[in-house]
C-alpha cells in the first residue's frame, strides 16, 4: 500500500469511527431525554461525508455491468436474472440493491413478480467523465502525429532513416 493510500485508509477507518461514535452518542441522549420536555437538534459534524452510492461504484463490478446489459433493452423479473449467473441469488440480490441505489436500476411490482427495469440516464455522469479525458488524449495524440509528421518529412528531405 502507498503512503497515500495509507493515509486515506486510516482518514477512512477514522470517519467511520467517529460517525459510530456520534451514533452511539445520539441514541445514548435519545434515552436519557425522552422523558423529560426538551427539545434538541442534532447537527451532523462538519467534515462527515455522506456516504451514498454512486455510478462509478455500480460499474465497477463486471456482475452489475453484465445484469445493466441484461436489462438494458427488456425490463426482466429478478429470477430471470438470477438464471444466468452462478452465484446465489443472495448475492445477484445485493448486486440489484446496489444498482438501485444508484439509480440505474428501478424495481417495479406486477402481481407477484419484481421486474428490473434499467434507467440509464444516470450513464451520462460516467460519460461526461470519460469525455474530459477523451478530449485531453485527443489532443495530445493529435500533437504527437503532427510531431512525427515532421520528423519524417525533415528525415526524408535530409535523406536519412532512423
Amino acid at each position: 500500500m502507498l503512503k497515500g493510500e495509507l493515509a486515506h485508509a486510516s482518514i477512512s477507518g477514522m470517519c467511520i469511527r467517529l460517525l459510530v461514535l456520534y451514533n452511539l452518542l445520539k441514541k445514548i441522549l435519545n434515552k436519557i431525554l425522552c422523558n423529560q420536555n426538551v427539545s434538541y437538534i442534532f447537527v451532523q459534524p462538519k467534515g462527515f461525508i455522506n456516504m451514498r452510492r454512486d455510478t462509478f461504484q455500480a460499474i465497477a463490478d463486471p456482475t452489475r455491468r453484465e445484469i445493466l446489459s441484461m436489462i438494458a433493452y427488456k425490463s426482466l423479473n429478478v429470477n430471470s436474472v438470477t438464471e444466468h449467473f452462478d452465484v446465489s441469488r443472495t448475492a445477484i440480490y445485493k448486486h440489484i440493491k446496489i444498482l438501485t441505489e444508484c439509480g440505474l436500476i428501478v424495481m417495479k411490482q406486477e402481481g407477484r413478480e419484481r421486474y428490473c427495469e434499467a434507467h440509464m440516464e444516470k450513464l451520462n455522469e460516467v460519460s461526461e467523465w470519460v469525455d474530459q479525458y477523451r478530449k485531453f488524449w485527443t489532443e495530445r495524440l493529435d500533437n504527437l502525429e503532427i510531431y512525427l509528421a515532421e520528423i519524417q518529412s525533415k528525415n526524408k528531405k535530409d535523406g536519412t532513416k532512423k
